[in-house]
């Protein structure tokens, strides 16, 4: 059994996936790379795969499937990790090598200790091309350093600060035993892998280095804003399945429940954003069918949501209204970086 599965989604990843694979495989035999070829036609992305899988047989698997989107590579991943501990990073990412052996040293002695180990949360760094100032997202004010702590032990999270999957590492089988299966076909699942099990986490650590590199620049990335716009729609039903996970109102643990509300609340936020730098009536119409949706389907977080700071900066009545809303997004985006 390996001590770590990396699953790498890739889809038409040649010019940038050899990179990511390199920084992993300075982990050494304790690392599973699983090398998910999501249906790729374009460029020699199976071809590399398949090469470093008979390269370095004992560390690498590559797997072919027809093309499933992000959601479905990373079921792939899954499916196919031997690990006690399970990682996705993205094609176009890659990882620090020094805080890679720190985060191995760090889960090998949970693991040779004997001790219960859910999720291990480090931080990751915005590589944004032509940024200056590369943005790291770390998380001293929301989590103790350097011991084992629940829910009921984290501090406070700021504005703007959330677990992603690329600041965590799950112990695989509490992956399998919530269920976890994202959406095919389907963008933005990221924040489904993070939401989705964090009532089933108990014990949680912190390792306070700069582990994973986050790249921030090609046109046609999912993140790209235009590109978010376009796929409105996979915003809003991935919004719409972290709603329907649970009840939120009703987690027993106040700090958890604050947690996971504030993230939807987020969540609700940059999908309104989105509707709104549209600028088409359709799409402001998406944005106020997801609220009624959700006052629907849970009347107290729909007001816990729509009377707070961002649900009322997200209703603003008129033209105005919204280009106040425009205003407060770009000062935010400029203070933290994301794109």
């Amino acid at each position: 059994m390996k001590l770590l599965s990396v699953a790498i989604p890739c889809y038409n990843s040649e010019p940038y996936m050899e990179h990511c694979i390199q920084t992993l495989l300075t982990g050494g035999e304790e690392v599973e790379i699983i090398i998910v070829d999501d249906g790729s036609t374009r460029d020699r992305t199976p071809e590399i795969a398949d090469e470093y899988a008979r390269k370095y047989p004992t560390i690498c698997k590559a797997v072919h499937q027809e093309n499933g989107g992000h959601g479905e590579a990373v079921n792939a991943g899954l499916r196919n990790a031997t690990g006690i501990f399970f990682k996705v990073v993205d094609s176009d990412d890659w990882v620090n090598e020094e805080a890679y052996a720190k985060v191995l040293e760090t889960l090998r002695r949970f693991v040779y200790c004997g001790e219960n180990l859910d999720m291990l949360v480090s931080n990751f760094v915005y590589e944004k091309e032509g940024a200056k100032r590369k943005k790291v997202m770390s998380y001293h004010t929301a989590f103790p350093k350097d011991k084992v702590f629940g829910w009921s032990d984290v501090k406070f999270f700021m504005k703007g600060q959330y677990i992603l999957m690329h600041s965590v590492i799950y112990r695989t089988a509490l992956l399998l035993q919530c269920g976890l299966q994202l959406p095919k076909h389907t963008f933005y699942v990221d924040n489904i892998f993070v939401y989705q099990p964090l009532p089933h986490v108990k014990h949680m650590y912190y390792l306070d280095v700069n582990f994973y590199r986050y790249y921030i620049g090609r046109e046609d990335q999912s993140v790209n804003e235009k590109v978010m716009i376009g796929r409105i729609d996979q915003q809003l039903l991935v919004t719409k399945l972290m709603l329907g996970y649970y009840d939120v109102t009703k987690i027993a643990n106040r700090k958890l429940r604050h947690y996971m509300v504030q993230y939807l609340e987020i969540m609700m936020t940059i999908s309104s954003v989105l509707a709104i730098k549209s600028g088409t009536d359709e799409n402001l119409e998406k944005k106020k069918e997801l609220w009624q949706y959700l006052k629907k389907q849970n009347l107290p977080l729909y007001l816990r949501l729509r009377t707070g700071f961002l649900g009322q900066g997200c209703n603003l009545p008129g033209k105005g209204g919204r280009k106040l809303l425009i205003a407060g997004y770009k000062i935010t985006q400029k203070f933290y970086g994301f794109n």
